[in-house]
């Protein structure tokens, strides 16, 4: 087994789901792909339904990162080289896979990639970033003061990027997202202190300071982007207790690492 995905669940929409397992075994159905359930009970294990797909029932619910690790161990356990960390609400046509593998396969030097990801409509969802400060998460969530917001959006999540530009960005989204596994090895899985929100983030840095974490726009996916903390308090809770636990990991306003990378990335495009 060279290619494994995860998708892990809680309470989903069934239909949604096939269309994202559909997707993924049109494409490849040479691949194993995890089902890592955290639902209460077990109503969706009917979405394994192919030989490929591996479920597993997680009722305990560690969090989003903390269930795509139990797929991610047992990929390693089967030879595994690359694995998919993929939302359940996604869904594309043609050689996205194989195209992220390939380009990979011929640079081990990155560690981590993700291609562009779309709404429903088209529009690009701008998704890679800068490494955050306090300040940009506040502006990035609540878009206040709107006279420096749009300045500040434009460059903290490099819209202003020509769209078919591959790059290195120390930021990547974990809604589609592919790991080597060879440098997960080197440097960890996800943080499981993190529930939901952020351990992507905290990934993406590990990983962006011993590979390259890359954008790769030459293929795309849509993605049924909900922005569940501006709309749930229960999420919008969670949201702040995980920014609380990356910032008191890797420094509040004292961030000199932060500065050092973000200026190298931004040395790309000049």
């Amino acid at each position: 087994m060279e290619i494994s995905i995860s998708i892990v669940l809680f309470e989903n929409d069934s239909s949604i789901v096939h269309k994202a397992v559909t997707s993924i075994l049109n494409e490849m159905d040479t691949i194993t792909l995890f089902l890592v359930d955290n639902s209460p009970g077990d109503k969706l294990k009917v979405l394994a339904s192919k030989p490929q797909i591996q479920y597993i029932h997680n009722p305990l619910n560690p969090g989003f990162g903390a269930s795509h690790n139990v797929a991610m161990r047992r990929a390693l356990e089967c030879g595994s080289k690359y694995h998919f960390i993929v939302n359940p609400d996604i869904y594309f046509d043609g050689a996205v896979i194989s195209s992220m593998v390939n380009y990979m396969r011929n640079d081990s030097s990155i560690g981590m990639m993700m291609p562009q990801i779309l709404n429903d409509d088209g529009s690009v969802q701008h998704l890679p970033k800068l490494l955050p400060s306090p300040a940009s998460i506040f502006l990035r969530k609540f878009k206040k003061p709107s006279f420096y917001y749009k300045r500040f959006i434009n460059k903290y999540e490099l819209r202003f990027v020509g769209k078919d530009f591959i790059y290195n960005t120390p930021i990547l989204s974990g809604c589609f997202t592919l790991l080597n596994l060879n440098a997960i090895k080197e440097v960890g899985m996800y943080d499981d202190h993190y529930f939901m929100y952020f351990e992507d983030w905290d990934l993406s840095r590990r990983m962006h300071q011993k590979y390259k974490t890359i954008y790769f726009p030459k293929v795309s996916i849509y993605h049924g982007y909900e922005s569940g903390a501006n709309k749930n308090k229960k999420l919008f809770r969670i949201f702040i207790n995980s920014a609380i636990t990356y910032f008191n990991k890797w420094g509040w306003f004292f961030d000199y690492e932060r500065n050092r990378v973000n200026k190298k990335a931004l040395a790309q495009f000049k």
